[in-house]
């Protein structure tokens, strides 16, 4: 008789996008749903984006019961005083430099149902394995002290209650388990995580030192991202409003583009906000602004099914503008699409109408803003006005978006500057790409959409390694036509490492940040990491 296989019921690995809502339930979880203490998906799918590696999840038959997140950072910051915000970007890892020589750990978290299977013990392996294999100096991270409060009064200081804790006098379940896992105690670190009310605020500063690291040079080569060794082509597609017949029509001539994006085999194709206002033109009668928009909602199923086809029959990431869509509560947002060639249907929801959007047509704002991970990388979509509000970018690009694709719509030269301009300020503070695509022409017989205005562009920081000027391709204005880019991720990973100015690493956490305040409902959680 052959012999039966049993697959182990507990294993670790790396974790994935799709592990986020997952891991999201667990930290909530281990905290007693206290959303203070636990990471947003947001800041979840950020540090996967920025090392991938450095980020494992532990399975028990296939149920994710433990998670453990690092990243990399030089010795020199990691050892001085600081707290949790400053030192990981507010949860996000934005500090992450792959050049650093020691391992940070961000969150060790293990669901209170498994603590008697060693779970925790496994991530710290998985994080020295991490470690002994880039050849970096060793781990540090502010540990909890659970404890403390209780007993604070007693021993009269915190140095005191860590010193009883390492003589064994006092025991601290996480103090106690991170000393017998070879963590060396350097300091006290006030302020360190404020809502963490057992260990009033405090951690102490953890040491494990890699034993095959003796003296203070570290030599290594980290990993490369193959995602980030090819340069992604993007084709951003300056549309003329025509009037139109049908919709069969309308997808004609966004087949059209669509097509020619795919034979030059760019990897984006980008279409202008509002562009599906053509189909108002077929309408047998001339509609008010707020049934114009009605009538286009009815159109929503037939337009993501169509435009999903189209992705997958040219090979080719399609950005669809954006489309007025009819939401569950019964309001109407403007949202963009981003259809995947892998069939995956993404939705961006803009964040602020304008308001004209909200006069005339009663759309109102979305209130999430999340990364779309595709196969050329993380992204984000900023639509028109959006861009002009720096902290939706920033949020984005604390993600991992590498690149920000902003379809608008504006009707006179002002308007559109003030979307460029600051477009251009998105890639230079954020050292990341953006890319506008916008209508030109008119349509007479369509109420709040008489002329249009646009050059589009595709725009990059401002530095050495890029185009001058920060313009990568752009368009001329008022024209029906399509411009194409080449952009190279590694250059940005570069720029934000060695660049003239590194805006992005320079970021003073101890003063300010972006922090989200609407968390994402857990049944959205899973749309959000994997699309539609």
């Amino acid at each position: 008789m052959a012999a039966q296989q049993y697959r182990a019921k507990i294993h670790v690995r790396e974790a994935t996008p799709e592990d986020v809502p997952a891991i999201h339930r667990l930290l909530r979880k281990a905290y007693n749903n206290d959303d203070m203490m636990a990471e947003t998906p947001e800041a979840l799918r950020g540090a996967l984006n920025r090392f991938p590696q450095g980020q494992f999840v532990a399975l028990w038959e296939d149920r994710v019961v433990g998670y453990c997140s690092t990243f990399v950072i030089r010795s020199e910051v990691a050892l001085r005083a600081h707290t949790y915000a400053e030192i990981t970007g507010n949860g996000f890892a934005a500090r992450h430099d792959p050049r650093g020589d020691m391992l940070y750990g961000m969150e060790v978290a293990v669901d209170p149902d498994m603590r008697s299977k060693r779970i925790g013990q496994r991530l710290y392996n998985a994080r020295k394995e991490l470690c002994e294999r880039l050849g970096l100096k060793g781990i540090a991270f502010g540990g909890r002290m659970p404890g403390l409060a209780r007993r604070l009064r007693k021993v009269g200081s915190v140095e005191a209650y860590v010193e009883a804790v390492q003589k064994r006098q006092i025991r601290d379940s996480v103090l106690h388990f991170q000393l017998r896992n070879g963590f060396e105690f350097q300091r006290v670190l006030p302020n360190y995580l404020p809502s963490d009310r057992q260990s009033m605020g405090y951690a102490a500063l953890m040491v494990w030192h890699n034993p095959n690291v003796p003296d203070e040079s570290v030599v290594r080569t980290m990993p490369k991202d193959p995602t980030l060794e090819r340069a992604v082509r993007v084709c951003t597609v300056q549309l003329k409003m025509r009037a139109v017949s049908s919709f069969s029509e309308f997808i004609a001539n966004v087949e059209y583009f669509t097509e020619v994006a795919s034979d030059y085999e760019a990897d984006f194709v980008v279409f202008p906000e509002l562009f599906t206002l053509q189909l108002l033109s077929a309408e047998p009668r001339k509609l008010s602004p707020a049934d114009s928009i009605e009538a286009l909602t009815n159109y929503t199923e037939r337009f993501r099914d169509q435009m999903r086809d189209l992705a997958v029959a040219h090979n080719i990431n399609i950005v669809g503008g954006s489309h007025p869509t009819k939401v569950a509560n019964g309001e109407v947002r403007n949202v963009a699409y981003l259809f995947g060639r892998d069939g995956a249907v993404h939705a961006q929801e803009k964040i602020h109408p304008t308001p004209n959007e909200a006069f005339w047509w009663n759309i109102t704002g979305g209130d999430r803003l999340s990364a779309i991970q595709t196969d050329c990388g993380p992204v984000g979509i900023l639509i028109c006005y959006d861009t002009e509000f720096p902290e939706l970018a920033r949020h984005l690009v604390d993600q991992g978006a590498v690149i920000l694709f902003t379809p608008f719509c504006t009707d006179e030269r002002q308007s559109y500057l003030r979307v460029r301009y600051c477009a251009q300020a998105r890639a230079v503070e954020n050292q990341c790409y953006v890319v506008l695509s916008g209508n030109v022409g008119n349509l007479p017989n369509v109420e709040n959409m008489d002329i249009q205005y646009a050059q589009s562009c595709i725009l990059n920081p401002c530095d050495f390694p890029f185009a001058r000027d920060g313009i990568a391709a752009d368009t001329t204005p008022n024209a029906e036509m399509v411009a194409f880019a080449d952009l190279h991720l590694d250059a940005l990973m570069r720029a934000r490492n060695d660049g003239t100015v590194q805006n992005l690493k320079d970021r003073r956490f101890d003063l300010y940040s972006v922090n989200w305040k609407k968390p994402l409902p857990e049944d959205e959680e899973s749309d959000a990491a994997a699309g539609d």
